[in-house]
């Protein structure tokens, strides 16, 4: 018989609050979206397995590059010059007199012949006239002693007269000969004085102004200068370079690093003083043999055209010369090369986008860039822009450098200036 159960042992536990029941979804919820974040900041940190390396870093910056193309370069010399005219002719008066005309407009261009000046000419045209009778009158007595001589060359063959007579009838007849040539030499120099009393212009070219006025005694005692003709095409450009700069170039071209660019071959370009290049090229006349003592420097003349008169005498000009042309050099822009004290440098770009420092050799400097003759190989990538995107040891990529104000290029290439 079983023992008697108390009354509430039958009863069933308490039910526990319906809101307890209401909440357990929500803290599931937040559980579990706790735990899939804390997942995915774990796996962020940790790259996926077969995941490249810095598969979620930044990209490799980008730099301008230029690809080595060795040739042959003319190396440019720029010194200083001056412009010269070609010819020059100062007009002056041979003959003296009183200035009656000026026959040319001042600064204009002249003929070689032209009339420029008259002089008074009356006194030269009286003695033209002078010269002239005196002339008729030798001529009369040459022909009376030639008649005397003529009737006497007879008579001494029948000794109808004596010797003594023949001869000086013979030497009467030379003396009036020589009377006769005094007298042309006279008319002669009476018309050439006459001709100087008409200034005419020596050469062509353009005339300066009027260095006397009408009415002005010239040529008193001394040839009075009257004008300046110039002609200024082609133009004279005289320019001086150091001696040891030549001396240095010589030795240059002795040991085969350069070679000459001859004496035809040589460019002359003229730099203006607002630093623009004159269109046309001249061409090397000349260089001094003789070092200026005070100086040191070697004089050099060259010669430009100038149809246009663009160029004036007494210009200060900068004068680019090409004397020599290194082979299997190569032209880089100037902001690719790092010059210091402990040598020139620049920053090759290698396959892998690896950036290095490189040793090179600067010959000289044409047309805004650098001309290389040793340190570089063909093809390879040379960094022009973008060195403040270098980071450390960081991989670059090289894009062709294109240079300011140049359209777009597919390549570019280090290549030589032409």
């Amino acid at each position: 018989m079983s023992a008697p159960q108390p009354e509430n042992a039958s009863r069933s536990a308490p039910a526990r609050p319906s809101a307890f029941v209401d909440l357990r979804p929500w803290h599931l919820a937040t559980a579990l979206s706790l735990s899939l974040a804390l997942a995915a900041c774990g796996n962020a940190d940790a790259p996926a397995a077969g995941a490249p390396a810095g598969a979620g870093g930044p990209p490799p910056a980008e730099v301008g590059v230029v690809t080595v193309t060795p040739g042959d370069v003319g190396l440019i010399t720029e010194l200083p010059g001056r412009l010269e005219a070609s010819r020059v002719a100062q007009v002056r008066a041979r003959a003296a007199g009183i200035l009656q005309e000026r026959l040319f407009k001042e600064g204009s261009n002249v003929k070689a012949g032209q009339a420029l000046f008259r002089i008074d000419a009356a006194p030269y045209e009286a003695t033209l006239q002078s010269a002239k009778a005196s002339l008729t009158r030798a001529q009369a007595n040459l022909s009376t002693a030639t008649a005397l001589a003529d009737r006497y060359k007879p008579l001494i063959a029948e000794n109808a007269i004596s010797q003594q007579e023949y001869a000086n009838a013979v030497a009467a007849e030379k003396s009036a000969q020589a009377d006769v040539a005094v007298a042309n030499a006279a008319v002669r120099t009476a018309g050439i004085n006459v001709n100087y009393a008409r200034v005419t212009a020596p050469i062509a070219g353009t005339i300066g102004r009027a260095l006397v006025t009408e009415g002005a005694l010239v040529g008193q005692g001394e040839a009075t200068q009257l004008a300046v003709i110039q002609q200024t095409d082609p133009m004279y450009v005289n320019f001086t370079q150091s001696a040891a700069e030549a001396m240095k170039l010589k030795r240059a071209m002795a040991d085969g690093q350069l070679k000459s660019a001859g004496a035809d071959a040589a460019s002359v370009r003229i730099v203006l003083e607002d630093g623009t290049e004159y269109a046309q090229p001249g061409k090397l006349l000349f260089s001094d043999l003789t070092v200026d003592a005070t100086t040191g420097q070697v004089t050099l003349r060259a010669e430009v055209p100038n149809a246009s008169g663009a160029l004036l005498p007494g210009l200060y000009v900068r004068v680019r010369l090409e004397q020599a042309t290194a082979a299997d050099a190569i032209a880089l822009p100037q902001q690719a090369v790092t010059r210091s004290g402990q040598g020139d440098s620049v920053m090759v770009v290698d396959a892998e986008g690896k950036v290095a420092p490189r040793p090179i050799k600067v010959g000289g400097q044409q047309n805004g860039q650098w001309v290389v003759l040793d340190g570089l190989k063909a093809g390879e990538q040379v960094m022009v822009d973008g060195f403040q995107k270098l980071r450390g040891d960081a991989p670059v990529k090289a894009v062709p450098w294109t240079p300011p104000g140049a359209a777009p290029a597919a390549a570019a290439s280090a290549a030589p200036a032409k």
